[in-house]
């Protein structure tokens, strides 16, 4: 018996959803390169990921139309929002407790057959953007504004954030995040989802676990802390290679670098930061672009590290004006949309997911009554 901590290198499934070969990531045998170069609409995206193959005029049509239909979030979510309003609460424990309350309040929420399983991910695609934009703008002392039926999903998202309609470049820079961001293959949350699920658990538990995992900083949360080191460069004046030297000494981790499953970078990161490069020239914030480039090519130069999706997502996500502690409830709204294409996945050919360990506790000890210990 061997053990792979973390599981590397263990293929724990097979899947027809994404993959991850000679560093490039392909939705569906479509490269990201392909998908993100020819300006695919994230719900083109969320259609791809979902039924397995891209939709042709008339069905994107009406997906786009069931996704708008659901966007809207009740009285009583946006109650709860407001009541969960105070600084102590991490933005995405916020997230993860509203999404478990959309399960309460769904008289589906318990149906198991697969188009209710499917009406459940529709819902919960479509609300999550409505949910982060509306808390977003609850904390600020502001009234949720509702989606508008004109918009696509990445419009709508930046329209319900700020109350106007986003300039183009902004849109084009949000669709792109949202379709980099969809899905990663058996990436830590999305494992979650499918261990979850892989019970018979239902679509809201599953989905309120992947959120869970997405919280951490080594997963989700890393955007957060690249933007934070960041500012803390920029208000100290430092020197960028000296930063990361210290860094690299008192053998700290560098958010944003670095990734498990690529040998020679992350195939998401360059459009990201091309992305970066022209949001920050246009909203006057190049001062962030520039750095991210420093750290980069100190990173580069002392530790041989690429850049992973985070990094320049940190970027970009502040030149669209989104708060630093809500990056990675923008990533979610994305990443549902692989969530919920695994948790379709496992409940077509479902095996429970227990896997084994290895025992190196003490062996062989006897009982002793309580009044013989010492």
């Amino acid at each position: 018996m061997t053990v792979s901590k973390g599981l590397e290198n263990v293929y724990v499934a097979e899947t027809s959803i994404s993959s991850i070969i000679d560093d490039t990531l392909k939705y569906v045998g479509y490269s990201i390169d392909d998908l993100v170069e020819n300006n695919v609409s994230f719900e083109e995206v969320v259609y791809l990921l979902w039924h397995l193959r891209l939709p042709n005029r008339d069905e994107l049509k009406k997906f786009q139309t069931e996704i708008k239909e659901h966007m809207v979030v009740s009285d009583t979510i946006i109650t709860s929002l407001r009541m969960q309003n105070h600084q102590k609460l991490h933005p995405m424990s916020v997230l993860r407790t509203t999404v478990s309350m959309l399960g309460v309040f769904d008289t589906e929420s318990e149906l198991d057959d697969g188009e209710s399983i499917y009406k459940k991910g529709l819902r919960l695609q479509a609300k999550m953007p409505t949910i982060v934009a509306a808390f977003s703008r609850i904390r600020r002392g502001l009234d949720p504004i509702a989606p508008r039926e004109d918009l696509g999903m990445a419009a709508n998202f930046l329209y319900m954030l700020t109350g106007e309609e986003a300039d183009p470049l902004s849109v084009e820079a949000m669709n792109k995040a949202l379709v980099l961001h969809a899905d990663h293959e058996f990436n830590a949350s999305t494992f979650t989802a499918r261990v979850c699920v892989a019970t018979l658990s239902d679509v809201y538990s599953g989905v309120t676990a992947a959120i869970g995992a997405l919280k951490g900083p080594l997963h989700g949360g890393a955007n957060e802390r690249v933007f934070d080191m960041l500012v803390e460069i920029d208000q100290a004046s430092s020197n960028v290679r000296d930063y990361v030297q210290y860094k690299i000494d008192q053998k700290q981790k560098i958010m944003g670098f670095g990734h498990r499953v690529y040998q020679n970078g992350d195939p998401r990161a360059k459009h990201l930061k091309q992305m970066s490069e022209l949001l920050t020239r246009e909203k006057g914030e190049e001062k962030w672009y520039t750095l991210s480039c420093q750290v980069e090519e100190a990173v580069w130069e002392l530790k041989h590290l690429r850049p992973n999706v985070d990094f320049y997502s940190a970027s970009v996500y502040h030149a669209l004006g989104i708060d630093v502690d809500l990056f990675t409830l923008v990533f979610s709204v994305s990443r549902v949309s692989g969530w919920l294409a695994h948790i379709f996945e496992q409940y077509r050919d479902n095996r429970l997911i227990r896997p084994r360990a290895i025992y190196v506790g003490p062996e062989n000890r006897e009982y002793l009554p309580i009044e013989e210990r010492i």
